[in-house]
């Protein structure tokens, strides 16, 4: 995916929107600090800047599907 921004407004607009910390990420998908670090570690999800981890909204949305539809099909009894 390609981004392409006019302004550095709209670069920063961008970013506040669309970039989320470790911690938002360990939030949504639901998990702990570990596993987002073996995720990360085994390609399964990628920080988009290392030191301190963020990660992009779009695909930790997509990673969080994925996560809840292997729960559902693995772990049936959660529900």
């Amino acid at each position: 995916m390609n981004y392409q921004f006019t302004s550095t407004e709209e670069l920063l607009q961008f970013l506040e929107k669309e970039l989320l910390s470790a911690a938002e990420a360990i939030e949504i998908l639901d998990i702990s600090k570990a596993r987002l670090g073996q995720l990360v570690k085994d390609g399964k999800l990628i920080a988009v800047k290392q030191q301190p981890k963020m990660f992009l909204k779009s695909m930790i949305l997509e990673k969080k599907d994925e996560l809840e539809s292997l729960r559902k099909k693995y772990r049936p009894y959660d529900e």
